[in-house]
């Protein structure tokens, strides 16, 4: 088998031209039984020689023999069509214009001819390489790959065209009754989840890959109960936003995660609406080394502002970020910025350098229990740090400011839900002098946040357990970040001043259900213990206050409530009433 590029693109153009030889032999014997004048013949072989040439250089120019197309492949066969196309044309004026003895039935006859034996000759050489890879490896896992779609279909050729691949594919399972005698590039669909025990046994498969990126978080959940019931490995392509440009790569093969089971949901964002605002214009994000901040610092580049202001008052955040972006983390550039919410004067000189015209307000102190104890910590943050920002913001005539609030601050019963309400309602203030569309985002828990229940859990496993659980029917809502993150641009495109934009969670989840999921997963005997209820914490967190009326929005995911405008000079009737303890 021809791997050097050089020789395998000469070999494609040397098979061209003796396809084209063998066409006008074949045509000439059997339309005319090789019986034609001596004239004719001469015209003949002068056409031959006047279309190989043509075909090597316009092949040549248009890069068909210098591996624009990957072998056999559907681009392929369109620019041979259209090579082809483009040599019969030229040929057959050359020969009108100058020499009328050549006889039509060849012009028209030997290139579709030879249209097939080249293509034909394409797809051997592709059916002969898909069956010297597809031979087992001592060290290749046996997989079957659920999902019979175009994702399915691309991993299989993936591993089908790779030289060292560590899968072999053996079958497909599909749950669609209608993909039940299908077949895949020889690879057969075995059946649906019911089957999976016994395929796992007949077929030797040692691993299931699921192939389907669009899955929702349930299905993913059940078909990994399935699955490592039957004690096999299972695998995952991601959701379908992480996967670049829609196109399967085998290194986009994983292992599930927790977050793939509670929060994989596809969120539909209008990409033109969040260009609209975003693109050329200058975004400050505060909070940009957080979880939150981090990961709408790389959406919102992605969208090309004129320039990317990221403030942190964490240094060692705001270097992971810059890495993470522009994949270097020097630190001297002014676009990162070392400064707390809470100075004012600090602020201001940022504001006064940058003057941004939008503003992400990710900042924030958010641990529960944390601000129980230190109340007047909260309030100085997430209270007078939102107001400096809010001032600010309209002083320098900032046009869109979006504020991330929670959903604890619905009804809330902790510091931090009633820290978090106050900045919802500075902000509505805020909007009522028109300066500006200035909005506040609500949303629950997200997975994978610094700090958060998946983290906190993982490490108790890791460390042998106890897994410790407030409450055996506490529920939480969850979504990813980049899903809350995407949903949060999408809101400051949507949102109305002064509104409250609050992202739909989907359904709540029980903590215990997700313990137990996770000490499943990590295959160990681990102990869960019950802690109880801490001061402040809801048994189920409620998206909406009782006395707030939700109406729709323009977005499926996102809905609106109003909440009553906060004047900072009554600040002091809201003050928490609470000291360090």
């Amino acid at each position: 088998m021809i791997y050097r590029p050089g020789v395998r693109r000469a070999t494609l153009a040397a098979w061209d031209v003796l396809c084209w030889g063998i066409a006008t032999i074949v045509v000439v014997g059997a339309r005319y039984d090789f019986v034609i004048t001596n004239v004719q013949w001469t015209s003949v072989i002068t056409y031959y020689v006047v279309s190989a040439a043509l075909l090597v250089g316009l092949g040549y120019a248009t890069k068909m023999y210098r591996g624009r197309f990957r072998v056999a492949s559907f681009e392929e066969m369109l620019g041979l069509v259209a090579l082809w196309l483009a040599v019969t044309v030229v040929s057959v004026a050359i020969f009108v214009v100058f020499d009328d003895s050549l006889p039509r039935g060849i012009a028209f006859l030997v290139p579709v001819v030879a249209l097939f034996g080249s293509a034909g000759g394409r797809w051997f050489y592709r059916i002969l390489r898909t069956r010297t890879h597809g031979t087992l490896k001592t060290s290749q896992k046996t997989v079957l790959v659920y999902g019979a779609g175009d994702a399915g279909y691309q991993l299989l050729r993936l591993v089908l065209m790779s030289r060292d691949s560590e899968y072999r594919i053996v079958g497909f399972i599909d749950d669609n009754p209608g993909k039940r005698n299908l077949k895949l590039i020889g690879v057969p669909v075995v059946g649906n989840r019911d089957i999976l025990r016994d395929a796992a046994v007949t077929l030797e498969a040692e691993c299931v890959i699921l192939a389907i990126p669009s899955a929702t978080g349930e299905f993913v959940g059940a078909v990994q109960d399935a699955v490592e019931s039957a004690g096999m490995e299972f695998l995952s392509l991601p959701p379908v936003t992480e996967i670049i440009g829609g196109r399967v790569s085998l290194g986009d093969v994983r292992e599930v995660e927790i977050a793939d089971v509670l929060g994989r949901r596809q969120v539909t964002t209008d990409l033109g609406a969040i260009a609209d605002y975003v693109a050329g214009r200058k975004v400050l994000i505060t909070g940009a080394g957080g979880s939150i901040g981090s990961e709408l610092a790389r959406q919102v580049h992605k969208f090309g502002p004129a320039e990317l202001v990221m403030l942190d008052r964490d240094e060692s955040a705001l270097h992971a970020v810059q890495l993470s972006i522009y994949g270097r983390g020097l630190l001297d550039t002014p676009d990162l910025v070392l400064c707390d919410i809470r100075d004012e004067e600090a602020l201001r000189a940022i504001f006064e350098a940058h003057r941004p015209e939008i503003v992400f307000h990710a900042a924030a102190l958010k641990h529960l229990p944390m601000l129980e104890q230190y109340p007047a910590e909260g309030w100085k943050t997430n209270v007078l740090g939102t107001l400096n920002m809010l001032q600010l913001s309209k002083e320098y005539g900032v046009s869109r400011f979006v504020n991330i609030s929670t959903d604890k601050a619905a009804d809330p019963t902790s510091v931090l839900g009633e820290t978090k309400r106050l900045a919802e309602q500075l902000t509505a203030w805020a909007a009522q002098d028109e300066v500006g569309n200035y909005m506040s985002v609500r949303f629950g828990n997200v997975l994978g946040s610094r700090g958060s229940m998946l983290h906190a859990f993982n490490a108790q496993i890791e460390s042998g357990g106890p897994v410790t659980v407030t409450h055996p029917d506490i529920t939480r809502y969850f979504m990813t970040i980049p899903e809350a993150c995407e949903l949060v641009i999408q809101a400051g495109a949507i949102g109305g001043p002064g509104e409250v934009l609050v992202l739909d969670m989907g359904t709540p989840i029980k903590i215990l259900d997700v313990a137990r999921r996770m000490i499943l997963h990590s295959k160990k005997n681990i102990e869960i213990v019950f802690t109880g209820l801490r001061p402040g914490e809801k048994m189920h967190e409620e998206l909406f206050s009782e006395d707030e009326e939700r109406s729709t929005t323009s977005h499926t995911a996102i809905s609106c409530v109003q909440v009553p405008p906060v004047d900072p000079s009554e600040l002091g009737d809201h003050r928490l009433g609470r000291g360090p303890r």
